[in-house]
Formats: structure tokens, C-alpha cells, sequence
């Protein structure tokens, strides 16, 4: 009932969005007599940032066509390495253009699609040779294509890994942290050639134990019966995946719109007050924040339900108690890998120190190989995105790649 109450109100919201639109556009409009009166422009941006707030959205696409390599500009094409039922390994090949670490971004599956970290993607390109693991909305996955839980994650980096072949580096970004750190431990102690060179986690939820966050308090104050009863939704029958038992993006959003409610609202209002003022730049940038921020996917129930339980409630990495398929994950194999730990100042996802304990139960890892940057008044978003990510951190981890280049 929940993803059926849902569906009914984005279409009865997506016809709302389109009205909307043609009410602000016709209110602009200088044909129009009330385009010219003190209200009518007042109206219409109003009316557009309801069109906009409220306008249903698919996968974004990333959009790179150049990028600039040494100071020329040189094509970019999307090449699919990889399909798998619940992801895809997909390159950014720039023509023309050799050699380069190679670079697996490893994007979250947290309710949003890998398009979410284009800035990422964008400022590492002109020097690396970049992969990025391109997750599918659950959704959109069959039944009869299988499940997909923690265990099914740590595989799919494994594989893509050994696809990408040695020496590759590894780029986590926030929920992610856990899954590329256990496939490298148990890469490391395999003695697999395709072992990455360097692993960095950026914000991730390693030990949840250390500054815990309003997210970790919501993961650990209820039992898994309670997030299996109101948090789990059936995929409707007019989906692909229809019958499959997902957490629904739409709630992981609606999550994340609230912790910080007062700031979207003001982002929104600042949005209106550009508009009124004609400044249509100023409101297209908010606009295309929440582009993003805005198209959301689902996780399959498996996936949640385990991650819930042995990262936010059992702590069960850092303590050294995590299985795949059985096999015990020993961060004390870590002994060929690099890590770099970065976290934000002002991260309100993953707490300061949440992160950095992937550097302290490492125990066999050289001091030599660990290396720990803490971003000043950086939040979350800000760790992979925007000028202090582009500017301060990004050239950081440049270094340390190529300081582990084999």
C-alpha cells in the first residue's frame, strides 16, 4: 500500500507540476498583461518553484562529451565494460588518450544513482583513466535476475576489480566505505594480483561507534522487525520488478529532506527570490542541485536489512565479527593496500572518526601506507562535490594515487 499510495501521489503531483509550468510560462509571458503588473512575475516564480519541487524524475545521465587532458580538450564516451543484474561497470574513455591510473569510483547505493558523483567524476577525468560502478534501481531488476544483498556488493568489486586488472585504485564514497574495505581484505588476503593499489574512503561509515550521527541513531534505536514493517514496500505490478521487496528511494529522500529541513526550505525560498529578480542563473544552479538530489532508486530489502544490522547495529567490521559467505573479513589481511581516510569537518552522515578507524584496525598495514585528511568546514556532500572538493581535497588524493602508482 505504501509504493501504491506513493505512485498515486507523484501522478497526481506530475499533472500539478505540469500546470504549473504552463501557468508560470504564461504569466511571463510578455503578450500577456499581468506579466507586466508587480504580482504577475511574483506569481510565476512561485508557480515555477512548485514546477519544479514536485516534477517526477528518471536516471540523469552524466553528460560528459570533453574533458580537458594537459590543457586539451578531448572527447569523452561511455563505455559499458560490464552488465550485471543489479549494476554496471561503466568507463569514461577519453579519445585519443593512454595509459593514466586506473581509478573504480564506487558509488553509494543509498537511494541515489551514481550521476550523483559528476563532480566527482569530472575532477578526477582529466588525468585518470575512470571507472565508475553504475548501480540499477531495484526496481527495475526482474525476480527471476536473484537478490542482491551486502555479501552480492563485495563480489561485484571483486570482479570488477579483476576486470580493471592490477594496480587499479579504489575511490569509496561514503556508504560504500564498508563493501570496497572488505573486498580488499579479503583481496589482500587471497594475494590477488587485482588487489587495489590504494583504497580511499571518503565519509564513510567504517566504525558508526565513533561520533554517531542522527542517521545512526534512527539505524540503532528501533529492531530490524520495525524497519522490515514500515520502512519495506512491494515493487507494483507496472514495474519490471514487480513483487520484489525494496527499501523505496522516495523514503530514503524524504529521510534526508528532513534532517535539514530548514535548509531546503531556505534553499527553495532563495530560488523564488532569484526568479523574482530575474536572476535566472542564480536560480538555475539550486535547480540543478536538486536535479540530482532529487532522483532516487531503490535497494533491495536484503541489502538494507543487512546493512542495518551489521554496520549501524553490530558495528561487526571494526570488530572484526563480519562474514562474506561465511569466510571471516580480517582487516588485519590489509598489508599491499594504501588507505587514505578523508573526512568532513561538517559531515552530519558519517561522524568525525567514523571513517578514520579504517586506518586503525589495519593493524598490519605499515603507518607509512595510511594517510588521514580532515576537510575544514566541509559537510557531506561538500567531501565529492563543489570548490573545496575540486580545490583542497581532490589534489590530495592525486598525490597519494600517484605517489602508489605500480
Amino acid at each position: 500500500m505504501l509504493y501504491d499510495a506513493y505512485e498515486l501521489q507523484r501522478s497526481w503531483l506530475s499533472g500539478a507540476s505540469l500546470m504549473a509550468n504552463l501557468s508560470a510560462e504564461w504569466l511571463q509571458n510578455p503578450v500577456n498583461p499581468l506579466s507586466h503588473t508587480g504580482f504577475g512575475p511574483m506569481i510565476a516564480s512561485g508557480l515555477d518553484v512548485f514546477a519544479h519541487a514536485s516534477q517526477p524524475r528518471g536516471k540523469p545521465d552524466f553528460g560528459f562529451t570533453t574533458t580537458r587532458v594537459e590543457g586539451k580538450e578531448v572527447a569523452v564516451t561511455e563505455e559499458i565494460v560490464l552488465r550485471k543484474p543489479f549494476g554496471q561497470l561503466k568507463r569514461f574513455v577519453r579519445a585519443g588518450v593512454k595509459g593514466g591510473p586506473k581509478l573504480l569510483i564506487v558509488a553509494p547505493m543509498s537511494g541515489h544513482f551514481a550521476t550523483l558523483l559528476r563532480g566527482t567524476v569530472e575532477r578526477m577525468l582529466p588525468r585518470h583513466d575512470v571507472y565508475i560502478t553504475d548501480w540499477r534501481d531495484a526496481k527495475l531488476v526482474p525476480l527471476d535476475q536473484g537478490r542482491f544483498d551486502l555479501d552480492d556488493y563485495i563480489d561485484y568489486l571483486v570482479e570488477f576489480l579483476e576486470l580493471i586488472g592490477p594496480g587499479a585504485h579504489v575511490l569509496a564514497v561514503c556508504q560504500p566505505s564498508v563493501p570496497a574495505y572488505a573486498a580488499a581484505c579479503l583481496m589482500n588476503a587471497d594475494k590477488n594480483p587485482a588487489a587495489p593499489a590504494t583504497l580511499t574512503m571518503m565519509g564513510g561509515p567504517i566504525d558508526t561507534r565513533k561520533a554517531p550521527t542522527a542517521v545512526n541513531t534512527v539505524a540503532t534505536q528501533r529492531p530490524l522487525a520495525w524497519f522490515e514493517q514500515n520502512v519495506i514496500a512491494t515493487v507494483p505490478f507496472f514495474y519490471p520488478g514487480a513483487g520484489r521487496k525494496v527499501y523505496p528511494g522516495f523514503l530514503q529522500l524524504a529521510g534526508f529532506m528532513a534532517m535539514n529541513l530548514g535548509n531546503h526550505l531556505m534553499s527553495h525560498y532563495r530560488m523564488f527570490q532569484h526568479l523574482v529578480d530575474g536572476d535566472g542563473e542564480g536560480a538555475d544552479s539550486t535547480k540543478a542541485f536538486y536535479e540530482e538530489y532529487r532522483s532516487v532508486c531503490d535497494m533491495t530489502e536484503e541489502f538494507y536489512i543487512q546493512t542495518i544490522e551489521d554496520v549501524f547495529q553490530k558495528h561487526k567490521l571494526p570488530r572484526g565479527q563480519l562474514l562474506h559467505r561465511g569466510r571471516k573479513v580480517d582487516p588485519g589481511a590489509i598489508t599491499r593496500t594504501a588507505l587514505l581516510a578523508i573526512e568532513g569537518e561538517r559531515d552530519d552522515i558519517s561522524g568525525i572518526g567514523q571513517t578514520r578507524a579504517a586506518l586503525t584496525i589495519a593493524k598490519n598495514l605499515p603507518e607509512t601506507e595510511k594517510r588521514y585528511l580532515m576537510a575544514e568546514k566541509v559537510g557531506h556532500y561538500g567531501i565529492f562535490n563543489g570548490r573545496r572538493w575540486r580545490d583542497e581535497i581532490a589534489p590530495v588524493l592525486e598525490e597519494w594515487i600517484a605517489g602508489h602508482e605500480r
